[in-house]
Protein backbone atom coordinates (compact mmCIF):
# COMPACT_ATOMS: atom_id res chain seq x y z
CA UNK A 1 0.00 0.00 0.00
CA UNK A 2 1.47 2.58 -0.71
CA UNK A 3 2.17 6.48 1.77
CA UNK A 4 -0.23 7.99 -0.12
CA UNK A 5 -2.98 5.88 -0.10
CA UNK A 6 -2.83 5.03 3.73
CA UNK A 7 -2.53 8.92 4.40
CA UNK A 8 -5.95 9.15 2.43
CA UNK A 9 -7.51 6.29 4.82
CA UNK A 10 -6.31 7.59 7.86
CA UNK A 11 -7.30 11.29 7.22
CA UNK A 12 -10.63 9.76 6.39
CA UNK A 13 -10.67 7.77 10.07
CA UNK A 14 -9.63 10.51 11.66
CA UNK A 15 -12.60 12.87 10.17
CA UNK A 16 -15.08 10.40 10.56
CA UNK A 17 -13.79 10.31 14.87
CA UNK A 18 -14.28 13.81 14.49
CA UNK A 19 -17.28 14.20 13.28
CA UNK A 20 -19.07 11.06 15.13
CA UNK A 21 -17.87 12.65 18.20
CA UNK A 22 -18.89 16.23 17.22
CA UNK A 23 -22.31 14.82 16.70
CA UNK A 24 -22.38 13.48 20.46
CA UNK A 25 -21.28 16.50 21.67
CA UNK A 26 -23.88 18.49 19.92
CA UNK A 27 -27.08 16.44 21.10
CA UNK A 28 -25.80 15.50 24.55
CA UNK A 29 -28.73 15.00 27.04
CA UNK A 30 -31.33 15.42 23.96
CA UNK A 31 -34.86 14.83 25.18
CA UNK A 32 -38.49 14.82 23.56
CA UNK A 33 -39.84 13.54 20.69
CA UNK A 34 -39.73 13.98 16.62
CA UNK A 35 -41.76 12.97 14.10
CA UNK A 36 -40.00 12.24 10.68
CA UNK A 37 -42.29 12.78 7.79
CA UNK A 38 -40.74 11.68 4.33
CA UNK A 39 -42.32 9.47 1.75
CA UNK A 40 -37.85 8.60 0.54
CA UNK A 41 -37.57 4.92 2.60
CA UNK A 42 -33.31 5.77 2.56
CA UNK A 43 -34.26 8.76 4.21
CA UNK A 44 -36.04 7.76 6.41
CA UNK A 45 -34.19 5.14 7.89
CA UNK A 46 -31.31 7.53 8.13
CA UNK A 47 -32.69 9.95 10.01
CA UNK A 48 -34.57 7.61 12.41
CA UNK A 49 -30.98 5.84 13.15
CA UNK A 50 -29.40 9.24 13.76
CA UNK A 51 -32.41 10.88 15.98
CA UNK A 52 -32.42 7.66 17.86
CA UNK A 53 -29.04 7.81 18.35
CA UNK A 54 -29.00 10.62 20.28
CA UNK A 55 -31.72 9.68 22.65
CA UNK A 56 -34.41 10.88 20.98
CA UNK A 57 -37.95 9.19 20.48
CA UNK A 58 -38.96 8.86 16.77
CA UNK A 59 -42.40 8.55 14.72
CA UNK A 60 -42.26 8.26 11.35
CA UNK A 61 -44.67 8.87 8.41
CA UNK A 62 -44.98 8.69 5.04
CA UNK A 63 -47.01 10.79 3.90
CA UNK A 64 -49.32 14.43 4.78
CA UNK A 65 -52.44 12.45 5.07
CA UNK A 66 -50.61 9.78 7.99
CA UNK A 67 -48.71 12.63 9.49
CA UNK A 68 -51.74 14.70 10.48
CA UNK A 69 -54.16 11.10 11.75
CA UNK A 70 -50.84 9.72 13.57
CA UNK A 71 -50.72 13.36 15.63
CA UNK A 72 -54.52 13.60 17.01
CA UNK A 73 -53.19 10.11 18.55
CA UNK A 74 -49.22 11.25 20.06
CA UNK A 75 -48.69 14.71 20.03
CA UNK A 76 -44.79 15.28 19.08
CA UNK A 77 -42.28 17.75 20.74
CA UNK A 78 -41.02 18.61 16.49
CA UNK A 79 -41.98 17.79 12.92
CA UNK A 80 -39.33 17.25 10.40
CA UNK A 81 -41.55 17.72 7.43
CA UNK A 82 -40.46 16.71 3.62
CA UNK A 83 -42.08 18.91 1.20
CA UNK A 84 -42.17 16.98 -2.01
CA UNK A 85 -44.63 14.53 -1.30
CA UNK A 86 -47.37 12.22 -3.01
CA UNK A 87 -51.27 13.34 -1.65
CA UNK A 88 -50.64 16.62 0.15
CA UNK A 89 -47.29 17.97 -0.11
CA UNK A 90 -45.11 19.58 2.69
CA UNK A 91 -46.45 23.21 2.56
CA UNK A 92 -50.88 22.08 2.55
CA UNK A 93 -49.33 19.59 5.47
CA UNK A 94 -47.58 22.75 7.48
CA UNK A 95 -50.91 24.42 6.68
CA UNK A 96 -53.74 22.09 8.05
CA UNK A 97 -51.62 21.49 10.93
CA UNK A 98 -51.13 25.64 12.05
CA UNK A 99 -55.09 26.05 11.34
CA UNK A 100 -55.72 23.60 14.21
CA UNK A 101 -55.44 24.77 17.61
CA UNK A 102 -54.37 21.61 18.68
CA UNK A 103 -51.20 21.70 16.70
CA UNK A 104 -50.43 24.86 15.94
CA UNK A 105 -47.53 25.25 18.32
CA UNK A 106 -45.70 21.84 17.02
CA UNK A 107 -42.28 23.46 15.67
CA UNK A 108 -41.90 22.38 11.97
CA UNK A 109 -38.78 22.22 10.49
CA UNK A 110 -38.93 21.69 6.33
CA UNK A 111 -36.49 19.20 4.20
CA UNK A 112 -36.36 20.68 0.67
CA UNK A 113 -34.03 19.78 -1.90
CA UNK A 114 -35.86 23.28 -3.46
CA UNK A 115 -32.91 26.15 -3.33
CA UNK A 116 -35.27 28.92 -4.62
CA UNK A 117 -35.56 31.46 -2.22
CA UNK A 118 -39.39 32.17 -2.59
CA UNK A 119 -39.86 28.12 -1.89
CA UNK A 120 -38.06 28.87 1.43
CA UNK A 121 -40.05 31.91 2.61
CA UNK A 122 -43.67 30.46 1.21
CA UNK A 123 -42.57 27.39 3.92
CA UNK A 124 -41.42 30.32 6.67
CA UNK A 125 -44.89 32.40 6.14
CA UNK A 126 -46.83 28.89 6.40
CA UNK A 127 -45.62 28.98 10.35
CA UNK A 128 -42.52 26.49 9.44
CA UNK A 129 -39.58 27.69 12.45
CA UNK A 130 -36.53 26.41 9.88
CA UNK A 131 -35.48 24.67 7.42
CA UNK A 132 -33.05 21.82 5.73
CA UNK A 133 -32.00 21.33 2.28
CA UNK A 134 -31.39 18.21 0.98
CA UNK A 135 -29.11 16.62 0.94
CA UNK A 136 -28.43 17.48 4.62
CA UNK A 137 -25.68 17.65 6.90
CA UNK A 138 -26.09 15.09 10.01
CA UNK A 139 -24.70 17.95 12.24
CA UNK A 140 -27.05 20.64 10.78
CA UNK A 141 -30.07 18.64 11.20
CA UNK A 142 -29.03 18.33 15.13
CA UNK A 143 -27.96 21.30 15.90
CA UNK A 144 -31.25 22.91 14.42
CA UNK A 145 -33.36 20.13 16.32
CA UNK A 146 -31.76 20.55 19.49
CA UNK A 147 -32.28 24.29 19.39
CA UNK A 148 -36.09 24.69 18.11
CA UNK A 149 -36.89 21.57 21.33
CA UNK A 150 -34.85 24.34 23.56
CA UNK A 151 -36.99 27.09 22.17
CA UNK A 152 -40.12 24.59 22.81
CA UNK A 153 -39.19 23.95 26.38
CA UNK A 154 -38.60 27.30 27.29
CA UNK A 155 -41.68 28.68 25.70
CA UNK A 156 -43.65 25.64 27.05
CA UNK A 157 -42.17 26.66 30.95
CA UNK A 158 -42.94 30.20 30.20
CA UNK A 159 -46.60 29.42 29.42
CA UNK A 160 -47.03 27.23 32.79
CA UNK A 161 -45.47 30.23 34.74
CA UNK A 162 -48.05 32.30 33.05
CA UNK A 163 -50.99 29.65 34.22
CA UNK A 164 -49.80 29.83 37.28
CA UNK A 165 -49.78 33.71 37.71
CA UNK A 166 -52.83 33.73 36.85
CA UNK A 167 -53.95 31.33 39.21
CA UNK A 168 -52.60 33.05 41.80
CA UNK A 169 -53.82 36.59 40.21
CA UNK A 170 -57.34 35.61 40.86
CA UNK A 171 -57.13 33.68 44.57
CA UNK A 172 -55.60 37.13 45.14
CA UNK A 173 -58.75 38.84 43.94
CA UNK A 174 -60.83 36.00 45.61
CA UNK A 175 -59.08 36.61 48.92
CA UNK A 176 -59.53 40.64 48.49
CA UNK A 177 -63.10 40.22 48.17
CA UNK A 178 -63.28 38.24 50.37
CA UNK A 179 -61.41 40.41 52.24
CA UNK A 180 -63.45 43.52 51.93
CA UNK A 181 -66.95 41.71 53.29
CA UNK A 182 -64.64 40.83 56.36
CA UNK A 183 -63.82 44.63 56.76
CA UNK A 184 -67.39 45.21 56.27
CA UNK A 185 -68.64 43.13 58.44
CA UNK A 186 -65.96 43.51 61.37
CA UNK A 187 -66.57 47.89 60.87
CA UNK A 188 -69.92 47.71 61.00
CA UNK A 189 -69.76 45.20 64.50
CA UNK A 190 -67.10 47.27 66.28
CA UNK A 191 -68.66 50.40 65.23
CA UNK A 192 -71.91 49.91 67.10
CA UNK A 193 -70.22 49.35 70.77
CA UNK A 194 -68.03 51.77 70.53
CA UNK A 195 -70.80 54.64 69.16
CA UNK A 196 -72.69 53.20 71.97
CA UNK A 197 -70.02 53.96 74.91
CA UNK A 198 -69.48 57.68 73.25
CA UNK A 199 -73.08 58.19 73.43
CA UNK A 200 -73.00 57.06 77.43
CA UNK A 201 -69.69 59.16 77.44
CA UNK A 202 -71.03 62.08 76.39
CA UNK A 203 -74.07 61.95 78.79
CA UNK A 204 -72.06 61.83 81.47
CA UNK A 205 -69.97 64.52 80.51
CA UNK A 206 -72.53 66.85 79.97
CA UNK A 207 -73.95 65.98 83.30
CA UNK A 208 -74.56 69.98 85.20
CA UNK A 209 -71.71 70.32 87.77
CA UNK A 210 -74.52 70.84 90.22
CA UNK A 211 -76.23 67.11 89.32
CA UNK A 212 -72.93 64.81 89.78
CA UNK A 213 -73.21 61.88 87.94
CA UNK A 214 -73.40 58.27 90.31
CA UNK A 215 -69.87 57.45 89.10
CA UNK A 216 -66.77 57.07 90.52
CA UNK A 217 -65.31 58.38 87.77
CA UNK A 218 -63.48 62.39 87.68
CA UNK A 219 -64.45 64.41 84.50
CA UNK A 220 -60.87 64.40 83.36
CA UNK A 221 -60.97 60.53 83.11
CA UNK A 222 -64.09 60.70 81.59
CA UNK A 223 -62.60 63.03 79.13
CA UNK A 224 -59.83 60.96 78.30
CA UNK A 225 -62.14 58.08 77.91
CA UNK A 226 -64.05 59.83 75.64
CA UNK A 227 -60.89 60.68 73.73
CA UNK A 228 -59.77 57.54 72.95
CA UNK A 229 -63.33 56.55 72.27
CA UNK A 230 -63.01 58.85 69.25
CA UNK A 231 -59.77 57.44 67.81
CA UNK A 232 -60.82 54.09 68.21
CA UNK A 233 -64.24 54.85 65.93
CA UNK A 234 -62.06 56.76 63.44
CA UNK A 235 -59.67 54.02 63.22
CA UNK A 236 -62.46 51.78 62.61
CA UNK A 237 -64.15 53.91 60.48
CA UNK A 238 -60.99 54.18 58.13
CA UNK A 239 -60.87 50.30 57.88
CA UNK A 240 -62.39 50.02 54.43
CA UNK A 241 -60.74 53.46 53.42
CA UNK A 242 -57.22 51.71 54.08
CA UNK A 243 -58.49 48.76 52.20
CA UNK A 244 -59.02 50.09 48.56
CA UNK A 245 -55.99 52.88 48.63
CA UNK A 246 -53.27 52.95 46.16
CA UNK A 247 -50.63 54.08 49.33
CA UNK A 248 -49.11 51.55 51.64
CA UNK A 249 -52.82 50.55 52.13
CA UNK A 250 -53.52 53.61 54.01
CA UNK A 251 -55.72 56.45 53.20
CA UNK A 252 -54.20 59.75 55.23
CA UNK A 253 -55.39 63.01 56.55
CA UNK A 254 -53.19 65.09 56.93
CA UNK A 255 -53.61 68.14 58.82
CA UNK A 256 -51.09 70.17 61.05
CA UNK A 257 -50.60 69.47 64.71
CA UNK A 258 -48.03 69.67 67.28
CA UNK A 259 -45.84 66.26 68.01
CA UNK A 260 -46.20 66.59 71.72
CA UNK A 261 -50.10 66.03 71.07
CA UNK A 262 -49.75 63.23 69.25
CA UNK A 263 -47.72 61.82 71.77
CA UNK A 264 -49.77 62.29 75.10
CA UNK A 265 -52.93 60.90 73.36
CA UNK A 266 -50.84 57.73 72.84
CA UNK A 267 -49.89 57.67 76.52
CA UNK A 268 -53.08 58.49 77.81
CA UNK A 269 -54.93 55.69 75.82
CA UNK A 270 -52.18 53.69 77.05
CA UNK A 271 -52.25 54.87 80.93
CA UNK A 272 -53.36 51.32 82.51
CA UNK A 273 -50.94 49.27 80.88
CA UNK A 274 -48.17 51.88 82.17
CA UNK A 275 -49.61 52.14 85.50
CA UNK A 276 -50.02 47.80 85.71
CA UNK A 277 -46.08 47.33 84.30
CA UNK A 278 -44.73 50.24 86.48
CA UNK A 279 -43.28 52.29 83.32
CA UNK A 280 -41.71 55.73 83.66
CA UNK A 281 -41.95 57.33 80.60
CA UNK A 282 -40.00 61.14 80.08
CA UNK A 283 -41.19 63.43 77.33
CA UNK A 284 -37.93 65.24 75.63
CA UNK A 285 -40.10 67.57 73.06
CA UNK A 286 -39.30 71.25 73.39
CA UNK A 287 -42.12 74.06 73.26
CA UNK A 288 -40.47 75.58 70.42
CA UNK A 289 -40.65 73.18 67.18
CA UNK A 290 -42.39 73.53 64.40
CA UNK A 291 -46.07 71.17 63.87
CA UNK A 292 -46.23 68.14 61.64
CA UNK A 293 -48.35 67.85 58.51
CA UNK A 294 -49.74 64.42 59.41
CA UNK A 295 -52.76 62.31 60.56
CA UNK A 296 -52.76 62.27 63.48
CA UNK A 297 -54.69 59.10 64.66
CA UNK A 298 -52.20 56.78 62.46
CA UNK A 299 -48.94 58.63 64.32
CA UNK A 300 -50.75 57.99 67.67
CA UNK A 301 -51.13 54.59 66.61
CA UNK A 302 -47.31 54.40 65.53
CA UNK A 303 -46.85 55.88 69.82
CA UNK A 304 -48.85 53.53 70.88
CA UNK A 305 -47.65 50.38 69.10
CA UNK A 306 -43.76 51.55 69.46
CA UNK A 307 -44.84 51.79 73.50
CA UNK A 308 -46.96 48.81 73.59
CA UNK A 309 -43.90 46.84 72.54
CA UNK A 310 -41.25 47.69 74.61
CA UNK A 311 -43.32 46.66 77.42
CA UNK A 312 -44.03 43.73 76.15
CA UNK A 313 -40.90 42.52 75.15
CA UNK A 314 -39.19 43.67 78.62
CA UNK A 315 -39.93 43.21 82.09
CA UNK A 316 -41.41 45.39 84.37
CA UNK A 317 -40.12 48.99 85.40
CA UNK A 318 -38.88 49.54 82.36
CA UNK A 319 -38.31 53.43 81.36
CA UNK A 320 -39.06 55.07 78.37
CA UNK A 321 -37.80 57.96 76.29
CA UNK A 322 -39.86 59.82 73.79
CA UNK A 323 -38.34 62.53 71.72
CA UNK A 324 -38.54 64.94 68.68
CA UNK A 325 -36.37 66.52 66.83
CA UNK A 326 -35.36 68.40 63.69
CA UNK A 327 -33.28 66.78 61.22
CA UNK A 328 -30.82 68.27 58.83
CA UNK A 329 -33.02 67.44 56.36
CA UNK A 330 -35.93 69.32 57.39
CA UNK A 331 -38.03 66.26 58.87
CA UNK A 332 -38.65 65.85 62.28
CA UNK A 333 -37.21 62.87 63.83
CA UNK A 334 -39.18 60.76 66.51
CA UNK A 335 -38.11 58.36 69.34
CA UNK A 336 -38.88 56.16 71.51
CA UNK A 337 -36.27 54.69 73.35
CA UNK A 338 -35.92 51.76 76.35
CA UNK A 339 -33.68 50.66 78.87
CA UNK A 340 -34.44 47.18 78.26
CA UNK A 341 -32.61 43.77 77.16
CA UNK A 342 -32.00 45.03 73.64
CA UNK A 343 -31.62 42.88 70.32
CA UNK A 344 -29.25 42.33 67.97
CA UNK A 345 -28.20 43.28 64.56
CA UNK A 346 -29.60 39.98 63.29
CA UNK A 347 -32.70 40.41 65.26
CA UNK A 348 -33.43 44.32 63.61
CA UNK A 349 -33.28 43.72 60.13
CA UNK A 350 -36.43 42.01 59.74
CA UNK A 351 -38.40 43.46 62.36
CA UNK A 352 -40.45 45.46 60.16
CA UNK A 353 -41.22 42.80 57.70
CA UNK A 354 -45.36 40.92 57.45
CA UNK A 355 -45.32 38.87 60.62
CA UNK A 356 -41.96 39.16 61.97
CA UNK A 357 -41.79 38.90 65.75
CA UNK A 358 -39.22 39.92 68.38
CA UNK A 359 -38.61 36.54 70.59
CA UNK A 360 -40.12 37.54 74.23
CA UNK A 361 -37.26 36.95 76.84
CA UNK A 362 -37.30 34.19 78.93
CA UNK A 363 -36.79 35.51 82.22
CA UNK A 364 -40.05 37.58 81.14
CA UNK A 365 -42.14 34.59 82.04
CA UNK A 366 -44.50 36.24 79.44
CA UNK A 367 -46.51 35.10 76.21
CA UNK A 368 -46.72 37.52 73.17
CA UNK A 369 -50.28 36.88 71.74
CA UNK A 370 -48.73 39.35 68.86
CA UNK A 371 -49.07 38.42 64.94
CA UNK A 372 -46.10 40.39 64.27
CA UNK A 373 -48.22 43.21 62.24
CA UNK A 374 -47.71 46.10 64.89
CA UNK A 375 -44.31 46.96 63.40
CA UNK A 376 -45.49 46.26 59.98
CA UNK A 377 -48.13 48.79 60.27
CA UNK A 378 -46.09 51.33 61.80
CA UNK A 379 -43.93 51.30 58.78
CA UNK A 380 -46.51 51.49 56.10
CA UNK A 381 -47.99 54.40 58.01
CA UNK A 382 -44.86 56.02 58.32
CA UNK A 383 -44.41 55.24 54.51
CA UNK A 384 -47.70 56.72 53.66
CA UNK A 385 -46.63 59.86 55.09
CA UNK A 386 -43.63 59.62 53.27
CA UNK A 387 -41.27 59.15 56.23
CA UNK A 388 -38.82 56.83 57.35
CA UNK A 389 -38.53 54.10 60.37
CA UNK A 390 -35.98 52.37 61.88
CA UNK A 391 -34.35 50.43 65.07
CA UNK A 392 -31.06 50.79 66.85
CA UNK A 393 -30.71 47.77 69.38
CA UNK A 394 -27.73 46.55 71.60
CA UNK A 395 -28.02 43.75 73.86
CA UNK A 396 -28.45 44.28 77.25
CA UNK A 397 -28.47 48.09 76.86
CA UNK A 398 -31.61 48.58 75.04
CA UNK A 399 -33.79 49.68 71.98
CA UNK A 400 -34.22 53.09 69.90
CA UNK A 401 -36.70 52.81 67.61
CA UNK A 402 -37.03 56.37 65.03
CA UNK A 403 -39.11 57.56 62.53
CA UNK A 404 -39.43 60.55 60.27
CA UNK A 405 -42.41 62.86 59.38
CA UNK A 406 -42.60 65.89 57.36
CA UNK A 407 -42.68 69.23 59.20
CA UNK A 408 -45.44 72.09 58.49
Amino acid sequence: MSDRLQNFIDQTIDRTTVETSAISNLCHALEGCVLVVDDNPTNLSVLVNLLRNVGLRVLVATDGESAIEQIGYVKPDLILLDVMMPGIDGFETCQRLKANRETAKIPVIFMTALSETVDKVRGLSLGAVDYVTKPFEHEEVLVRIRTHLTITKQRQTIELQNLELQTEISERKRAEEALTIFLHAVSHDLRNPVTGLLMVLDHLSSTSPDHEPNVPLPRTTLARMRQSSNRQLALINSLLESHTNDVHGITIRQHSIAIREVIQAAIDDLQGLLDKEETEIVINVTDNLPTVTIDSVYICRVFQNLIANAIKHNPPNLQLKISAQISPQNMMICEVEDNGVGMTREQSEHLFELYAQGKTQPNLNRRSLSLGLGLYICRQIVQAHGGEIGVIGEPNVGSRFWFTLPIS
